[in-house]
């Protein structure tokens, strides 16, 4: 009974401490400055136009796109803590940048998690062999649109879409090497469609993950929009159906093994969802935390596999001839390390999205987003607004965007 005391004060004693770090949070930026007029604000928007410059001239300059983000965020969030030093508030500044790190830090363990399993199931080919199997359909050239178009869909709304996009297209491109019209149509479409789908489900995209970290919307709020999303890809598609040839392609016959577990880990990734969705809506617990513990079933099972090793077929697939090809790795390259898929992240993206983060955060504080949000959403009105913020993001990352308009917190019905 004792021991159920303690656990009980402790879990009172934590809930009063998230609540007054509530109400610190709101208290201190209830107390901040409007520098959107003040030279350091003109710096600060100065310094992120210049660093997004460089990102965007990535590939020509060859640098990649975090180091520039990452400076911008340091710099901005240096101008404004002098400022703030010298009006004697160093802690409303340190309250706000803090709120910040936290965000991007919930996000940056969800992200860790799912990138992992998704590493994960590619080594142990579970992408291989859907990809194998239907190059050994023996679709036609209209069919293997549909049905990757379809596929894309529904895959990106558990997995992120670049990954979706891509594996999609690999397909296409291995069914259809001989014809050029027929990759090129079908691999925008399979692009289309991964975002399309990506839309519906908090999973699908980072940008309706952060929404649903953010508390702003239910999880199961987000499939009213499975509908519309099923429209903006059938739409695209439905004209595109017509660019693409009657004709069969040559037939391919691709094999490809699966290595031991492989269909294990997908349960353990549905079962990871499952336990971030449950710690989200039933606990109250950030979805971060949630997949973090869904992490430990693959490593547990990941020492499974090591301890229980054996030699294993290690056959892969030419995505171009389908012919079976001999992996050149050692015995040992088979062994599952949850650490080697770990570190297989894209830390240059998740390094971006830290520096996104900061600079917009800094943006918010200086009150830009805050006079944006009166002009957009008080002015122009919702609709018009969000179809603006549509465009840009069509040609600005939408991280960023995203991330700015959750920091306006503009009041929006979710009908």
């Amino acid at each position: 009974m004792k021991d159920f005391n303690k656990v009980l004060l402790g879990s009172l004693a934590g809930a009063g401490l998230m609540l007054f770090s509530t109400n610190v949070l709101a208290e201190s930026l209830s107390q901040a400055l409007d520098l959107s007029g003040h030279g350091v604000g003109f710096l600060c928007i100065g310094i992120f136009t210049i660093a997004y410059l460089f990102v965007v001239l990535e590939e020509v300059l060859e640098l990649r796109k975090s180091k520039p983000m990452m400076l911008a965020a340091a710099l901005i969030w240096v101008a404004i803590a002098l400022v703030y030093k010298d009006q004697g508030l160093s802690s409303v500044a340190e309250t706000a940048i803090r709120h910040d790190v936290l965000d991007y830090g919930e996000l940056l363990l969800f992200l860790i998690v799912s990138i992992a399993y998704i590493n994960a199931m590619e080594e142990r080919r579970v992408f291989d062999s859907l990809r194998a199997w239907l190059v050994n359909q023996g679709l036609n050239y209209r069919q293997l649109f549909w049905v990757t178009g379809i596929l894309a869909f529904f895959i990106s709304s558990v997995s992120n879409n670049m990954t979706t996009a891509m594996l999609m297209c690999a397909v296409v491109m291995a069914v259809g090497k001989d014809n050029p019209k027929f990759v090129g149509v079908s691999c925008v479409n399979t692009v289309v469609a991964a975002n399309a789908g990506g839309a519906f489900c908090p999973f699908g995209d980072i940008t309706t993950l952060m929404v649903w970290q953010k508390g702003i919307i239910e999880f199961w709020t987000f499939f009213k929009l499975f509908v519309p999303s099923v429209v903006n890809f059938l739409i695209p598609a439905t004209i595109m159906h017509f660019a693409i040839p009657k004709t069969q392609p040559a037939p391919i016959h691709a094999k490809v093994v699966t290595r031991r577990g492989a269909k294990r880990i997908v349960v353990l990734f549905l079962l990871t969802v499952l336990t971030a969705v449950g710690f989200q809506n039933s606990l109250q617990l950030p979805a971060a935390v949630g997949m973090m513990a869904g992490l430990t079933y693959l490593q547990l099972f990941g020492y499974f596999l090591h301890i229980t090793h054996r030699d294993e077929p290690d056959l892969g697939l030419d995505p171009m001839s389908g012919e079976e090809t001999p992996d050149a790795g050692s015995e040992d390259s088979l062994r599952f390390d949850v650490f080697h898929h770990l570190a297989r992240m894209e830390w240059d993206t998740l390094l971006f999205f830290y520096g996104v983060v900061l600079c917009v955060g800094g943006m918010n504080f200086l009150g830009y987003l805050k006079h944006l949000s009166v002009f957009l959403y008080g002015e122009l009105g919702a609709t018009p607004a969000n179809v603006l913020v549509g465009v840009i993001s069509a040609l600005i990352d939408n991280i960023p965007v995203m991330f700015a308009i959750l920091a306006m917190r503009p009041e929006m019905s979710e009908v």
